[in-house]
This record gives C-alpha cells, sequence and structure tokens, in this order.
C-alpha cells in the first residue's frame, strides 16, 4: 500500500495493492494493522454503501457536534469525490480537493472530520463504500451548496446534476456553520 498526502492537510489518498490473474483478483481493503504501520490508526463504527445512476451529485455533507471521519472507495463504476476544507481556523479554508475513483484502481480516499464531503457519480450504477469514525445523527446533518461560486468545485458536468432535495437546499459556505 502507498500513502499520498494530498494538497490539503489531513486528505490522504491510499493506494491499495491488487493480486490478479485470470480468476480475478484479490486485494485488502482493511487491514487495522497495516493501516497503523503506515500512521493511520482510525476507529470505525459504521459502514456505508450507496449505489447512484450517472450524473447524480451527493454532497456536500458534514456533520459538526458529532463529526465524521470518512474511508471511501468506489467499488463500481467511477466516481468524482471531494472534500471541502470548512476549518476556519485553516489557512486551506473553503479551498476544495478531488479525486476520481474508480472500481477499476483499488484506492481509498480520507476525508477526516472538518471537511465537507460530495461525489458526483460518473457511471450509471456507481457503487461507493465508506467507513465512518462516528455514527450517522441526521439532526447534525448539514449541506454545503454543491455549486456555491465562493468554493469553486469544477464538477465534470455536461448537464446539470440529479440531486436530492436538501442538497438543492445547500447553504452557501459564507452562510453555513462550520467548524472554528
Amino acid at each position: 500500500m502507498k500513502v499520498v498526502d494530498l494538497d490539503l492537510p489531513g486528505l490522504k489518498l491510499f493506494e491499495l495493492r491488487r493480486f490478479g490473474d485470470d480468476r480475478g483478483f484479490f486485494l485488502e481493503s482493511w487491514n487495522r494493522r497495516s493501516f497503523a504501520e503506515a500512521g493511520f490508526d482510525e476507529d470505525f463504527v459504521q459502514d456505508n454503501h450507496s449505489r447512484s445512476a450517472g450524473g447524480v451529485l451527493r454532497g456536500l455533507h458534514y456533520q459538526l457536534d458529532k463529526p465524521q471521519g470518512k474511508l471511501v472507495r468506489v467499488t463500481r463504476g467511477r466516481a468524482f469525490d471531494v472534500a471541502v476544507d470548512i476549518r476556519r481556523s485553516s489557512p486551506t479554508f473553503g479551498r476544495w480537493q478531488a479525486v476520481t475513483l474508480s472500481a477499476d484502481e483499488p484506492n481509498l480516499f480520507w476525508i477526516p472530520p472538518g471537511f465537507a464531503h460530495g461525489f458526483l457519480a460518473l457511471e450509471d450504477g456507481t457503487e461507493f463504500q465508506y467507513k465512518c469514525t462516528g455514527f450517522y445523527d441526521p439532526a447534525d446533518e448539514h449541506s454545503l451548496l454543491w455549486n456555491d461560486p465562493a468554493i469553486g468545485i469544477a464538477w465534470p458536468l455536461d448537464d446539470d446534476p440529479t440531486l436530492s432535495a436538501k442538497d438543492i437546499a445547500g447553504t452557501p459556505l459564507a452562510d453555513a456553520a462550520t467548524y472554528a
């Protein structure tokens, strides 16, 4: 496994090793000991799995009082995955970072507490799986406006995305509750 520190402090990409032959492949997607030896020792309490049609955009979500770190991966299809720094004390506050995750490349993207997170499914049937360090609390969920010009995410879109009602009603960063 190779660990890549990304441009925004705290974000990491884990490039996993896949072993394949004519029967298929094998990879180890999580091993607490191996990750701890690589300097990553998180305690996960919840796993989530979603499937999305191409053009579905989910996010940008976060929790403040009960924050969640998320270790995400795509197991089918492809996704443009985004994290936005929402720590007001951070020198990178309001900046975003994206990675393209796919089932063909077994990478994991770590988004620690302090970031809003969202993704755009780039193919029909994209399956997105993630481990969380905290339990989901719908009373504590917040959504940043996915297309806030103050953030300026360059989503790879030809048309408008398919959004949930809560994501349509997302809050611009300037008005959002954020981390200190």
